[in-house]
C-alpha cells in the first residue's frame, strides 16, 4: 500500500514526471513568456512615447530643470506601474490584479491623508519654481518676516535674515502668503518721514532733504528725490524724502540708513529743529492743602 501511494505523489521516471507535470510547467512557462514580452513591450513603448513628449511639452513651456526632471521621473514610475499593470492582464492575472489595485488604492489614501503638508509643500514648490514670484538673491517679506533667499527647493526655501540667520520656510507658506518682492523691478523707492518743527522753515528744510540725497552715490537721479509734506502732527510738520534706487545693484537697508544720517547731518547744518513729541499741560495743581499759580 504504501508503495503504490509513493509511487503515485511522485513520479519515478521522467515519463511519469512528463505526464504528472508537463502540462503545468508548459502552462507556467507560457505565463511567465507572456508576461515578460508584455512587460518589455509595454514598458518600451511607454517610455519612449511618454518620457520624449513629457520632456518636449515641458521644454516647450519654459520649465526649469528641476521641474522637468521630476516630471520624468514621476513619468518613468507610471510607465513601469502600467507596465506590469498590462503584462498582468495579458498573462491572466487579472483577478490578482484587481486585489492589489484595491490595496494600492487603499495604501495611497492613506498615505495621502498622512503626508498632505508633504504633498501641498511639494506643489507649492513646483509653482514657485515655475512661476517664479523670487529667485535666489532676491529680498523678499511676507508675513511680517524678511530675508534674502539663498536657496530654493521643492519642499523647502532656505532665507538668509538681516541678522545673519538662515530661516527654512515651507514652500506652502510663501506660496498661499501676500509676498513683497522689492527688487523684482529695476527700480525701487525709500521713503523715509522726518519731523520739522511749526516754527521751521519747510522750503530750507526741504532743501536739506534733497542736498542730503545728493550726497548718497546709490541714489538715482532719474527719479529724482523729492520730499513733499506728507501730514501735520502734534508736534511736527512731516516731510517724507523719497529717493530712488536700482536694487539689484544697491542694498535698500544700506542706502536707507545712509540717508537718514545724511539729512540729520544737514539739518543739524541748516539749525532745522527736529522736535520730538511732548504734551503741554495746563491748570492748577495743589500741593500740600495750598494752591500754587496755574501752570503751562
Amino acid at each position: 500500500m504504501e508503495r503504490i501511494l509513493l509511487q503515485t505523489g511522485f513520479p519515478t521516471s521522467i515519463d511519469q514526471f512528463v505526464a504528472q507535470y508537463g502540462t503545468a510547467i508548459i502552462s507556467t512557462l507560457t505565463t511567465i513568456v507572456l508576461f515578460g514580452v508584455a512587460f518589455i513591450a509595454a514598458y518600451y513603448i511607454g517610455k519612449t512615447v511618454l518620457l520624449h513628449a513629457t520632456e518636449r511639452s515641458l521644454r516647450a513651456r519654459g520649465f526649469k530643470e528641476g521641474v522637468i526632471s521630476l516630471a520624468l521621473s514621476v513619468v518613468s514610475i507610471l510607465v513601469l506601474a502600467g507596465a506590469v499593470a498590462v503584462a498582468a492582464t495579458v498573462a491572466g492575472f487579472g483577478t490578482v490584479l484587481a486585489a492589489f489595485a484595491t490595496l494600492g488604492g487603499a495604501l495611497a489614501l492613506g498615505i495621502s491623508f498622512a503626508a498632505q503638508d508633504l504633498i501641498s509643500n511639494f506643489v507649492a514648490g513646483i509653482f514657485i519654481i515655475k512661476d517664479e514670484p523670487f529667485r535666489v538673491g532676491d529680498w523678499i517679506q511676507w508675513d511680517g518676516n524678511e530675508g534674502v533667499v539663498r536657496e530654493i527647493k521643492l519642499r523647502v526655501t532656505r532665507i538668509e535674515t538681516f541678522d545673519n540667520e538662515l530661516v527654512t520656510v515651507p514652500n506652502s507658506q510663501l506660496a498661499n502668503a501676500v509676498l513683497v518682492n522689492p527688487v523684482a523691478n529695476k527700480t525701487l523707492r525709500i521713503s523715509y518721514d522726518f519731523g520739522i518743527g511749526y516754527d521751521d522753515d519747510i522750503e530750507q528744510a526741504r532743501a536739506a532733504i534733497l542736498a542730503a540725497a545728493r550726497t548718497i552715490d546709490d541714489v538715482l537721479s532719474d527719479p529724482e528725490p523729492t520730499a513733499p509734506v506728507t501730514d501735520l502732527g502734534d508736534s511736527a510738520v512731516i516731510l517724507t524724502g523719497r529717493v530712488w534706487i536700482n536694487p539689484q545693484q544697491s542694498s535698500a537697508v544700506a542706502v536707507r540708513t545712509a540717508f537718514i544720517e545724511a539729512v540729520k547731518k544737514q539739518f543739524d547744518s541748516a539749525e532745522v529743529d527736529m522736535p520730538y513729541p511732548h504734551t503741554t499741560l495746563e491748570g492748577d495743581v495743589e500741593l500740600n492743602g495750598s494752591n500754587t499759580s496755574s501752570v503751562a
